[in-house]
């Protein structure tokens, strides 16, 4: 696949099968890369209608492919939580933004698809006047992390740390040292 083969616009309601079914994938690689195979439950795909509810959600965006079709998507949410009002329809200007979700289908990861819509999806973010975007990956999901910090994505805005109330889980098995702590994940 050519840089110019693949193309990234708006998500049109004619995307919903194959956007449903980059959900699924997504959820299979995270069952992969988490370890739990209950993620997604039988019908990995069907979260993707609950997704297209959300009242935050301030775009959406999809890779194609001359060749393959819709190979990405990506979505832009709004950070209510950084600006008072935003639910309510108030002015975007100055407030943030969550990166949600960034799919990319198995077989054209790793040829820049990821990288692309990450890309449209900052020039969206900034033509809002969104003053910044915030993504939340798997620690665990090292391509995914290391495409996000090529992507400018550097800083850490917020840990959030599990409390494991069964038994031990042996995929644990990953150490980060962080302000002389040692976390586990």
């Amino acid at each position: 696949m050519s840089d110019a083969a693949i193309h990234i616009r708006s998500y049109r309601p004619m995307d919903h099968r194959e956007c449903r079914a980059l959900w699924g994938e997504l959820a299979e690689l995270d069952r992969k890369v988490l370890g739990d195979p209950g993620i997604g439950g039988s019908d990995p795909g069907a979260a993707f209608e609950e997704y297209l509810t959300r009242l935050d959600l301030s775009g959406m965006w999809v890779a194609e492919d001359s060749e393959q079709g819709v190979v990405g998507l990506i979505g832009l949410v709004l950070d209510a939580g950084a600006a008072p009002g935003a639910a309510s329809g108030a002015a975007v200007r100055g407030m943030s933004g969550v990166v949600e979700p960034v799919i990319v289908a198995d077989r054209v990861r790793g040829q820049g698809v990821g990288r692309s819509l990450l890309d449209h999806v900052a020039a969206q973010a900034r033509q809002r006047g969104m003053r910044r975007l915030s993504i939340a990956p798997s620690p665990r999901n090292g391509g995914a992390l290391h495409t996000l910090h090529e992507a400018g994505y550097q800083r850490l805005a917020a840990v959030t740390l599990t409390l494991n109330l069964g038994p031990a889980d042996e995929s644990d098995s990953e150490e980060l040292d962080l302000h002389g702590l040692t976390f586990r994940y």
